[in-house]
């Protein structure tokens, strides 16, 4: 795979400098943010897994640490939902900036709690193209879902009974093109043996159906 970038970066959010790592690929079709979930980071398992999947589909990743390892000691703040919201905005604002990925197309990819502050900085920045949330908390962003106006894919594990119903219910507050995945035999985690490639593939599909340039404006 040839790389336009690849490499270790500091996002400066308001008095904290959060570490990330970002991918671009030689004409990628879009870059994707990733928002983890509580207790997590930037090295996910995971979250690693979606992107070098996408990374191989020709999307650029962008996986950061929502909180500084001094924040993240706080139990409370890992679910201060609003502060990892404003924290992706500005991320999300400082890649806009970069001359190197400020002409493609973003969207999000959120897991747990990460889905809520996805979510809702989609709510207010119009620009996101798509969602997809992994085994999300819709339900820490219901106040937000009905301004959501980009392209959501929920995804939950059929096993995952009381975060299933929380996405069943998000799905019924989203009025954006929307569409909820189950994933059969999987629980909150994936960890089934073949979940965590299907869900790979629905958020490369999904992206790929949603991320398109952005065309230009002819005078």
């Amino acid at each position: 795979m040839n790389l336009l970038y690849h490499g270790e970066v500091e996002i400066p959010i308001g008095k904290v400098l959060l570490k990330g790592d970002l991918v671009i690929p030689q004409n990628p079709k879009g870059i994707i943010i990733f928002s983890h979930g509580s207790g997590s980071s930037r090295l996910s398992p995971r979250n690693k897994m979606v992107a070098s999947y996408l990374q191989r589909k020709n999307f650029g990743t962008l996986l950061f640490d929502l909180l500084t390892p001094a924040e993240d000691v706080h139990y409370q703040l890992r679910f201060d939902i609003w502060l990892l919201t404003k924290r992706l905005i500005g991320a999300t604002q400082w890649l806009e900036k970069q001359s190197i990925a400020d002409e493609y197309p973003l969207g999000y990819f959120g897991a747990s709690t990460g889905a809520a502050s996805a979510l809702k900085a989609a709510a207010y920045l119009p620009q996101i193209c798509a969602v997809v949330s992994r085994g999300g908390r819709p339900d820490l962003a219901f106040d937000m879902l009905e301004k959501v106006e980009a392209p959501t894919l929920l995804i939950a594990g059929s096993l995952d009974y009381d975060v299933l119903q929380l996405n069943k219910e998000a799905y019924i507050r989203l009025n954006c093109e929307k569409k909820l995945e189950v994933i059969e035999g999987a629980t909150h985690l994936f960890e089934e043996q073949g979940t965590m490639e299907k869900v790979c593939e629905k958020a490369g599909e999904w992206f790929g159906k949603y991320l398109q340039p952005v065309p230009e404006v002819k005078n």
